[in-house]
């Protein structure tokens, strides 16, 4: 056994036995070097507890040790945390062994960057006389693990600015950074970059190209760079199928898995996230059964739960929600993604409920702490039933976690505030927030807007533009639909116009629609059928729908006759229209009109959406449809009396019932008890019952409250000296002393 040299091996024993006495006493390796292979042979096997202490060994034995340049490194690299790495610092610049040693410095840097240190591993770095390659990639991937993209950039650009060349590790750093920034032409400097210094070719480099370009919507980029490799692995295919799946072509994603499947690579569960997504995204109901039995082949729901979670997710998407239920209960291990995903799939399939029960189980039976993406997942659930206390306490546990800062989760409590009626608070939590996305301002404008304070939102966003947060489609369409409720026309139409000629942005069918129902609000119809008719895209039902609206709103049967054409051929099974249809040519006394559509609605054997409306009463939802209950509401005989009491008093004040808004043809006193049965009037009896003497009534409902009910409401306000609250699909009504905030137009 040589003398020179720890024996190749003698680590390994050593870590695993943990007994420094089982080193063979006849080994005569030189004691630096010894120590060295020690202190770094517990780095790599991650035990700071065992190398740390060897320093000090080392420095205050019976026969001291000068440690050299190899002694430092692993000790940065075992360092347990940023206090040890300042120690050891100061023990290497005592020591003299920090500025001479590149190695030694590079290993500082990362330590600091992996406790989140940045202002000391600038300082470390900036402080080398010498920097080589390594040394530089350890700053740039420090920042970019430190969620520093604009830092890293910076630093790259000293970099060059040097006259140093970087690696395939270097752009494997900075490359990330540009999808962070949302850079697209630095993505293309990086690439060019790549090419001129010889790394185009380089796998690392391209699958790092093909995933920044994906994630950047830049599909071409990515598939010339695809074609363009001689050598593709798993994480390029990944790269490339994730790239089309997320840019929306989701056919070419899974024509893309086939040809990797040809190739001879074998997908892995990043892949099978990817195509599971990919065919819920094409409504592919065989597909997605074809990608579930291949992950049952593979053993993977058994075995990897994000594969068990994706299958969550696809089944969801394709509104399968028994079967996302069935995968969720079947999984042997399930997490808190899990759940969330369970969760989200109900809330956007409108089944607000079930969303908030699965919540609750996740709660009460799973032991489950929620995170960011059960708040974002939960709290809508909440905004759409109208469930304000429930939500409050959502919260409060928010708060209670230090998630209440979170800019997704504060959007989504701005958002919850102002659909549950509390637009101060939910003014008060956007004026706190420390962060503020565009997301957040469309919360708060959307929210000013259905409340029917349009110059107010029209004020946030010029503060929106001053604070430099760039809008977004979204943005416009909140502000458009908030000109609409303030009857803003000039207004609206300016947003319309700086929306593509200074941001750029194309309009959609929804800012379309928007426009349409500013004009067709404030009476401007025939503007209306002009601007649909020079439309660069084709209208489809919103736009029509609007114009529907506005033809109700003012009574022009004729241009509504037009609208509602239109709405029969592009979505014929919306009854909606119908309805709307039938109820102008009743309110003018023309029932053949009305027998004519009644006939369409029967031939096509549709049936109405049914309405229903919710009032959340001591901590508890109640949910009232429209007509006869399927099961009674506990207090049913309580309602109908109240009901009767108010119908009495509001006749006494002059309400004349409007039958036009009965579609059944039936007789005028079944009408009259049809009207006083529309879901929204349960639920104010209801809350008359169950609240104290003039505390205001909340009520949420799922359709647009019908002209009759508007005008009783109006009355039920006066009777009861109570402000009524009501959020229709539409917008709110504020209900008050027999008048409404939406001034009869909505």
């Amino acid at each position: 056994m040589p003398s020179s040299a720890l024996p190749r091996g003698a680590h390994a024993v050593l870590v695993t036995s943990g007994h420094l006495r089982q080193l063979d006493p006849h080994i005569q390796a030189p004691p630096l070097l010894l120590a060295n292979s020690l202190i770094a042979a517990f780095s790599r096997a991650a035990l700071p507890r065992l190398a740390v202490p060897l320093l000090r060994r080392l420095l205050a034995g019976a026969h001291p040790l000068r440690p050299d340049g190899f002694t430092f490194p692993p000790l940065f690299r075992a360092a347990p945390g940023p206090a040890t790495a300042a120690q050891l610092h100061a023990c290497a610049l005592r020591l003299g062994l920090l500025h001479p040693s590149v190695f030694a410095s590079g290993s500082l840097v990362h330590a600091y960057l992996r406790f989140g240190r940045i202002a000391e591993a600038y300082r470390v770095f900036d402080e080398m006389p010498q920097r080589d390659v390594p040394a530089w990639n350890a700053m740039l991937s420090g920042l970019c693990r430190n969620m520093r993209p604009a830092d890293a950039v910076a630093l790259f650009g000293r970099m060059v600015g040097v006259g140093l060349a970087g690696d395939a590790v270097t752009l494997s750093s900075v490359l990330p950074m540009c999808a962070l920034l949302g850079d697209r032409a630095l993505a293309l400097v990086m690439h060019v970059y790549a090419v001129k210094h010889g790394l185009g070719g380089e796998l690392f480099v391209c699958n790092a190209l093909i995933d920044v370009y994906g994630k950047l919507g830049m599909l071409e980029q990515a598939r010339w760079v695809f074609h363009g490799m001689a050598l593709r692995d798993l994480v390029t295919w990944n790269s490339i199928i994730s790239a089309y799946e997320q840019g929306g072509k989701v056919a070419s994603a899974v024509e893309l898995f086939h040809g990797m499947q040809e190739s001879g690579v074998r997908p892995d569960v990043l892949t099978l996230v990817s195509l599971a997504s990919a065919v819920a995204q094409c409504g592919d109901e065989r597909g997605a059964k074809s990608v579930h039995c291949y992950v049952m082949r593979r053993g993977l729901d058994a075995d990897d739960i994000i594969a068990g979670n994706a299958i969550v997710d696809m089944y969801a998407k394709l509104s399968k929600m028994e079967a996302a239920q069935r995968v969720l209960d079947d999984l042997p291990a399930r997490d808190v993604v899990s759940w969330n995903t369970l969760i989200t799939g109900y809330m956007q399939n409108g089944l607000f409920n079930e969303a908030i029960k699965t919540y609750n189980h996740m709660q009460k039976h799973e032991g489950l702490k929620p995170v960011q993406g059960t708040f974002v997942s939960v709290l809508p659930a909440y905004s759409n039933l109208g469930a304000l206390q429930q939500g409050m306490r959502m919260h409060a546990l928010s708060v209670k976690t230090g998630l209440n800062l979170d800019v997704y989760v504060t959007t989504c409590l701005i958002d919850l505030y102002a659909k549950c009626g509390k637009l101060a608070e939910a003014m008060l939590l956007f004026e706190q927030m420390p962060r503020r996305s565009t997301g957040t301002w469309n919360a708060i404008i959307a929210g000013l807007g259905v409340h029917g304070h349009g110059a107010t939102a029209l004020d946030l966003f010029s503060q929106m533009q001053q604070e430099g947060i760039e809008p977004d489609h979204v943005t416009f369409v909140s502000l458009l639909a908030a000109c609409s409720h303030a009857g803003l026309v000039d207004q609206g139409r300016n947003c319309f116009d700086s929306m593509q000629t200074v941001y750029g942005i194309v309009p959609i069918a929804k800012h379309y629609a928007c426009m349409v129902d500013i004009f067709g609000r404030a009476g401007q119809l025939d503007e209306a059928l002009e601007f649909i008719q020079g439309m660069p895209i084709k209208p489809d039902s919103a736009v029509w729908g609007a114009l529907l609206g506005a033809c109700r709103i003012h009574g022009n049967v004729e241009m509504a006759k037009l609208a509602s054409q239109n709405l029969y051929e592009l979505d014929p099974e919306n009854v909606g229209y119908y309805v709307l249809m039938s109820n102008m040519y009743a309110k003018i006394g023309k029932w053949d009109g009305v027998d004519t559509v009644r006939s369409l609605v029967r031939r096509q054997n549709l049936q109405k959406t049914p309405g229903w409306s919710s009032m959340e009463v001591k901590g508890s939802v109640s949910v009232f449809y429209s007509g006869t209950q399927a099961e009674p509401h506990p207090q049913h005989e309580e309602i109908q009396r109240e009901l009767q009491d108010l119908l009495a008093k509001m006749k006494s004040l002059g309400y004349v019932p409007d039958y036009s808004f009965v579609l059944q043809d039936v007789e005028q006193d079944e009408k009259e008890q049809i009207l006083n049965n529309h879901s929204e009037r349960l639920a104010i009896a209801f809350g008359i019952i169950n609240t104290p003497p003039r505390s205001p009534l909340h009520i949420y409902k799922n359709l647009r409250v019908c002209g009759d009910c508007h005008n009783a409401t109006k009355y039920i306000s006066k009777i009861t000296n109570r402000e009524i609250i009501v959020r229709d699909s539409n917008r709110f009504h504020h209900f008050k002393d027999g008048h409404c905030s939406c001034g009869d137009f909505w």
